[in-house]
């Protein structure tokens, strides 16, 4: 067994515990302070400084041995979801109606677990590695306000890592990498539809806002289905519909909520205005009027080739080449890691977490989802030797 997987066996148990602790007690976005104030009391204990950005977000800094210039940063989210948990582990959550259950629990673990064996490791660093527990990635979003903070600059960061725990593709013990595109751009979209509401045994002296909606949730599917290039991926979801009075009304107003979700820039950049075309054709047709608003997301990861690669090989030497996987597509989930990789190279991997044994196979964002706590090392020392290994070169 490679040195530094042995040696985040030998500590895991710890980090298994902390993130127990987390899992227990889940903590909204921007609302970490339970949290924080734990990962602080660590690295207090591991004698690495840090700094607070905002409310609670926590910036470590360990400065190697050997100077060097380059930094790179690794990063953990650290918020939960408003979910109810339905998992009757003994761990569970007892805060009512919020669950960890995307795996950011063990995120903070793991990183706090780097933490302590790079800090074994500080004589023969060379350069500096920053430490970035993020807040809110679930929403409204973290990244961003930490990098509005400094926590990309003083020392400037040349490289960003992070990982995500995945018990649907990928087995405890596995990592997955991919170049290029790795996560979707996650716009939102609100569409009033206005029509002249009356009786709905008279609807030729109305205008009806339900049926020109109904038309328009369909038309929005030939965007993607007939603009969009095949080889391209885009989503237009709408999610809620609201309006009309009751069975006997003719509704005079109509609002759509929805989701746009697109891999690429320049065709996240034209769905807006084909979605405006659309409706305002629509609209038209029906005798009504539409009003199209959008709410920005984040955008895609974007993992950085040479970076991939060169963690790749890093995590090939640490596992062994049957442990790593190429991860063949993209999701079209968000995430807010994307902003680092705006500001510096970035590489955003997957941690395998499914184990059917001991049913570990719920997707994130389930009230019965959980991961194979076995992960928690193999998390560690990926992380801790790609680091190592990028100070290097």
């Amino acid at each position: 067994m490679h040195t530094m997987l042995q040696r985040a066996r030998e500590l895991e148990d710890k980090y298994i515990a902390y993130r127990r602790q987390f899992h227990r007690h889940p903590e909204a976005g921007w609302q970490e302070v339970e949290t924080a104030a734990t990962v602080m009391a660590h690295l207090d204990s591991l004698g690495i400084p840090y700094q607070r950005v905002g409310a609670t977000a926590v910036v470590g800094l360990i400065t190697g041995g050997i100077p060097n210039d380059k930094c790179i940063a690794i990063r953990a989210d650290m918020d939960a979801l408003p979910i109810t948990e339905r998992t009757d582990l003994e761990y569970s959550s007892q805060i009512p109606g919020m669950m960890h259950a995307c795996g950011h629990d063990g995120h903070t673990a793991i990183l706090m677990g780097v933490a302590a064996l790079l800090k074994e490791k500080q004589a023969q660093i060379k350069g500096k590695i920053k430490l970035f527990f993020q807040p809110a990635e679930e929403g409204p979003g973290g990244a961003k306000p930490m990098i509005e903070g400094g926590c990309m600059e003083n020392p400037r960061v040349d490289a960003t890592i992070g990982l995500h725990l995945d018990v649907t593709d990928y087995h405890t013990g596995e990592v997955g990498f991919r170049d290029g595109a790795s996560t979707a751009s996650t716009d939102g979209f609100v569409i009033t539809v206005r029509g002249n509401g009356g009786h709905g045994a008279h609807p030729h002296l109305s205008v009806d806002a339900i049926v020109c909606a109904g038309q328009l949730v369909s038309a929005l599917q030939s965007i993607v289905s007939r603009e969009v290039s095949p080889i391209e991926s885009a989503v237009i979801t709408v999610g809620t519909i609201n309006g009309g009075y009751r069975g006997n009304v003719i509704a005079d107003q109509v609002v759509l909520d929805g989701t746009i979700r697109t891999l690429s820039p320049q065709v996240r950049e034209g769905i807006p205005q084909r979605m405006e075309r659309v409706l305002q054709g629509i609209c038209a047709a029906y005798r009504c009027q539409g009003e199209l608003q959008i709410r920005q997301g984040v955008p895609s990861v974007i993992n950085d080739s040479n970076l991939t690669n060169a963690f790749e090989q890093s995590a090939i030497a640490l596992l062994g080449s049957s442990q790593v996987k190429r991860v063949p597509y993209p999701t079209m989930g968000g995430e807010d890691f994307s902003y680092y990789g705006q500001k510096a190279p970035a590489c955003f991997i997957r941690l395998g977490g499914r184990n059917e044994d001991i049913g570990c196979t719920n997707p994130g964002h389930h009230p019965k989802y959980n991961f194979d706590e076995q992960a928690i090392a193999v998390g560690m020392a990926t992380l801790a030797q790609m680091a190592l290994d990028y100070l290097e070169v």
